[in-house]
């Protein structure tokens, strides 16, 4: 009697289904990002957006204003309003459009699938900060010429890092809740409150910086080497990260798909 090899199958057998690679389950990711209705408006909007915020800085700021490095910053703090969106319906989208069930039991470990979910977010934001850096050159040439080129190397790795993590924060919150309404309206609102509440309770600034997500962004753009800024960016993240992470992730284990 001859043994069948590991490799070898029975006559008549289905091969087994090769698990996709994270490298493609990340482009099948960028292309949801983009090819769908919501996605293609989201995307042209915050073109758009970026584009005119460009403009009425050009047109209206004063000259200290219209440097590289503040072209840059106008863009990236539009884009970024819209961009966290895009991040939240990158992974609720697989809940309000039902379509969680195929994509898991297609790829049945869900880690995997919400690793290149965060992937694809972090090329995005990579590929918004370098369409930025493009539309801040273009404004440059246009308002100053060449001797207003004051964006550094270092400065634009600092704004391509605060856009990644705005991204992942609001992916992270969208994991946590997976359900889109809830999900951004919760990204745009606790900043909003949180920010109130330094302002207007007493003693609570000081603790506040290592808490608020826009204090050591705001210093960072001022001074990007400054320690204490990238210490309370660390923490600040890691709790506003860190926990919605954790949550989405023990609900994504526990979930019934449908």
């Amino acid at each position: 009697m001859t043994a069948i090899l590991p490799a070898e199958a029975p006559a008549g057998a289905e091969a087994p289904m090769k698990t996709p690679s994270i490298a493609r389950l990340v482009r099948v990711e960028l292309r949801k990002m983009t090819d769908t209705r919501a996605g293609f408006w989201l995307l042209l909007v915050t073109l758009l957006l970026a584009l005119a915020g460009l403009i009425l800085t050009i047109a209206f700021a004063p000259d200290e204003d219209r440097d590289f490095k503040s072209l840059f910053r106008t863009t990236m703090d539009l884009t970024s309003l819209l961009a966290s969106v895009l991040a939240i319906l990158v992974v609720t989208s697989e809940w309000s459009q039902r379509t969680a069930l195929s994509t898991f039991t297609l790829v049945p470990k869900r880690e995997r699938v919400i690793t290149a979910k965060g992937l694809a977010v972090i090329v995005f934001a990579l590929v918004i900060s370098v369409n930025c850096l493009l539309l801040g050159v273009i404004g440059t040439l246009v308002s100053s010429g060449a001797d207003r080129w004051t964006l550094s190397l270092g400065e634009f790795a600092t704004g391509t890092l605060l856009q990644t993590l705005g991204m992942l924060g609001a992916f992270a919150i969208g994991l946590a809740l997976m359900s889109s309404a809830p999900a951004i309206v919760l990204a745009y609102v606790l900043p909003i409150v949180f920010a109130i509440l330094a302002e207007t309770i007493p003693g609570f600034r000081d603790t506040a910086d290592w808490l608020d997500t826009t204090a050591p962004a705001e210093a960072l753009w001022l001074d990007a080497g400054d320690g204490t800024a990238w210490a309370q960016l660390a923490t600040t993240w890691g709790i506003w990260l860190g926990i919605p992470l954790a949550v989405g992730l023990a609900r994504l284990r526990r979930v019934e798909l449908a």
